[in-house]
């Protein structure tokens, strides 16, 4: 009776959110959108799309989404968002991060990205036009995805934590206690394995086109880039998300390396009580903030 009240309810929201679609303009995008899209399938075959479209979109998104955060560093007014102050980013620190992102981008994330013509042909995953879905479809994918990569993130980066094994896989990670941008997947080959296998549980849950895969690679450097910008900048529209952890929740943990494992939300942290010692320094910085404003006035 549950499971057919659960499917009644996310069938009534799926026909709603049609619903409400339908009274939207037309976006202006959607047919240039539609002519590039054809033109690739018209002009490149299903290995090519699939391998070295994902390279493509993976590098090209991760670089650009890490510009602003590169670009603060050279704002003084910016200075006053950043989450560790007393800790700069060093040319020497960014310099050795690229080329270790170099190295995991084309020496461990490619090889598995070679696969990923296999697995769309193993499932039948459709790359025609007709058959993308509606936009909306697309975001509550992503969000599917983004719940499940984040319930495997949690328990298997506190994991890594564990003192048997930290120091031979992910203090590798935790080597900038300051975050940046472009750190996001700076990490040891084995973790980008480890953690990396739960980017793709969502996807063997929910991919019923190619453009997912595209879709759910940026959602997720969005993320993971934001998250470790060291910046903790107002007027963020993630923190429009439900439940997101952001800047300042992913920060703190390589400030203090124990507590908030989870990737994105604070749900686990809170449920396992991972966070009291973020929620214990939250509290004491208020205090500290109260003080200095109390003197100042």
């Amino acid at each position: 009776m549950a499971v057919n009240d659960s499917a009644n309810i996310l069938n009534s929201a799926y026909l709603a959110v049609e619903y409400i679609d339908s009274f939207l303009p037309d976006n202006p995008l959607q047919q240039p959108f539609k002519n590039a899209w054809n033109y690739m399938l018209d002009n490149y075959t299903k290995f090519q799309i699939a391998t070295w479209g994902s390279l493509i979109v993976h590098e090209v998104s991760y670089f650009l989404l890490c510009v602003p955060g590169f670009v603060f560093q050279f704002i003084p007014y910016m200075q006053k968002y950043k989450i560790q102050q007393d800790k700069p980013e060093t040319w020497e620190k960014q310099w050795k991060c690229f080329k270790t992102l170099l190295f995991n981008h084309f020496f461990i994330q490619l090889p598995l990205i070679c696969g990923t013509y296999y697995f769309t042909e193993y499932f039948n995953i459709p790359y025609e036009w007709e058959e993308m879905p509606r936009w909306y479809v697309l975001v509550a994918q992503c969000f599917g995805c983004a719940v499940i990569e984040d319930a495997w993130h949690y328990f298997l980066h506190r994991l890594l934590h564990h003192k048997r094994i930290y120091k031979y896989i992910h203090k590798v990670h935790h080597e900038f206690v300051s975050p940046f941008g472009m750190q996001a997947e700076y990490a040891h080959p084995l973790e980008t394995l480890i953690l990396g296998t739960g980017f793709f549980i969502g996807i063997v849950v929910f991919c019923n086109h190619v453009v997912l895969l595209w879709a759910w690679v940026i959602c997720r450097l969005m993320e993971t880039i934001d998250v470790h910008s060291g910046y903790d900048v107002p007027l963020n529209p993630l923190h429009l998300v439900p439940f997101y952890a952001g800047a300042r929740f992913h920060d703190f943990h390589h400030m203090n390396f124990i507590g908030n494992y989870a990737s994105t939300f604070t749900w686990w942290d809170r449920i396992f009580g991972t966070d009291s010692q973020f929620i214990a320094y939250q509290e004491k910085e208020k205090k500290k903030q109260f003080m200095t404003n109390k003197k100042a006035n």
